[in-house]
């Protein structure tokens, strides 16, 4: 059997080298390689050889096959080039002006995300950066996170094992960062974050923007006037904002920040289900037990923490309701921004 694969390989490149155009090009390939052609055939045979050397005689038939592919590829490259230079209307002409190059444009999260970061640049924060998989410890237990809170159930978190898991915050940040780098600290950690949630406002991959200071009298006033400032900024001089109290397990105390609706002002609309003001970030003073967590002694030291999701502020900014099209990829929608 092995030479009459032999004699196929021989034959077929030979009669390759002599057809003249691609119909009679492709007629060969089909009569060797196709579902009838002679290789096809023949290796039908291969069940009646014994198994060892049903082995061998198959590669040798794979291998061939893979080379007669190649011969017939090369051949249909130097009958196309013949073709061009013969037919004056298949060669390609030069002088034709090239297809214009569309320019690419900054995704829309992206861009919000530069922005909130020079915001809060201007206001003196630095960026820090940190793992996306993420230890137990820093994502729960450095952050104040009991070992029984919700949060740490298989539906809230993707676990990846031996203590692993993609972080559900960019909290963790902040810890490392404070462990690093001591007081006065103001900074902002941007970056994706994982849940177990999917729906038109949520997302298993989304994007956070955390932020901490920590000094010496640093207040609940101070955290108002920087996201004040922020918000403003951001969204206009226009519009306010109200702190509800709420409960974070790394802050105390902890503030839920609602600002104006950005469709209605404030007059009541669907949108805010008639309240006049929208959901935007929760914040709050960081827990006694993170600051000792960063290696902060809490009697010296007091700090503010905030934490906002990009793909919210986006929707909120430009009036977009799903947060399915950040991720679709969809042109339509990318080229509105």
């Amino acid at each position: 059997m092995k030479e009459q694969l032999g004699a196929i390989y021989k034959e077929s490149s030979e009669a390759a080298q002599k057809v003249e155009d691609l119909k009679q090009l492709e007629d060969l390939r089909i009569r060797i390689l196709g579902r009838k052609g002679q290789l096809t055939l023949l290796l039908h045979g291969l069940k009646t050889l014994p198994s060892e050397e049903r082995r061998i005689v198959g590669q040798a038939a794979n291998d061939i096959k893979n080379k007669l592919l190649q011969v017939f590829d090369d051949r249909m490259q130097v009958l196309k080039r013949a073709s061009w230079s013969a037919d004056s209307k298949l060669r390609p002409d030069a002088t034709l002006p090239g297809r214009p190059v569309e320019m690419g444009r900054e995704h829309i999260l992206n861009r919000t995300l530069h922005e909130i970061e020079g915001i809060f640049k201007v206001m003196g924060f630095s960026v820090a950066e940190g793992p996306e998989v993420e230890t137990e410890y820093y994502n729960f237990e450095a952050m104040n996170f009991p070992a029984d809170h919700p949060s740490r159930d298989m539906h809230d978190t993707l676990f990846i094992d031996d203590g692993m898991l993609l972080r559900t915050h960019t909290s963790p940040v902040q810890v490392r960062y404070m462990e690093k780098q001591k007081p006065p600290i103001r900074a902002i950690m941007p970056g994706k974050t994982y849940r177990c949630d999917d729906d038109a406002t949520h997302s298993p991959m989304f994007h956070q923007v955390e932020g901490l200071m920590v000094d010496t009298n640093v207040s609940f006033t101070d955290l108002k006037a920087v996201l004040t400032f922020f918000i403003h900024r951001m969204f206009g001089e226009d519009a306010n904002l109200r702190f509800r109290p709420s409960f974070f397990p790394f802050t105390e105390p902890s503030a839920e920040i609602d600002m104006t609706c950005v469709n209605c002002h404030g007059q009541g609309c669907s949108l805010c289900k008639g309240t006049g003001w929208m959901e935007i970030l929760g914040a709050g003073m960081v827990h006694p037990n993170v600051l000792w967590a960063g290696k902060i002694d809490p009697e010296q030291y007091t700090g503010f923490a905030f934490g906002m999701g990009v793909e919210r502020i986006t929707m909120l900014k430009y009036g977009i309701d799903n947060m399915r099209y950040f991720f679709e990829n969809d042109l339509r929608f990318l080229r509105q921004f």
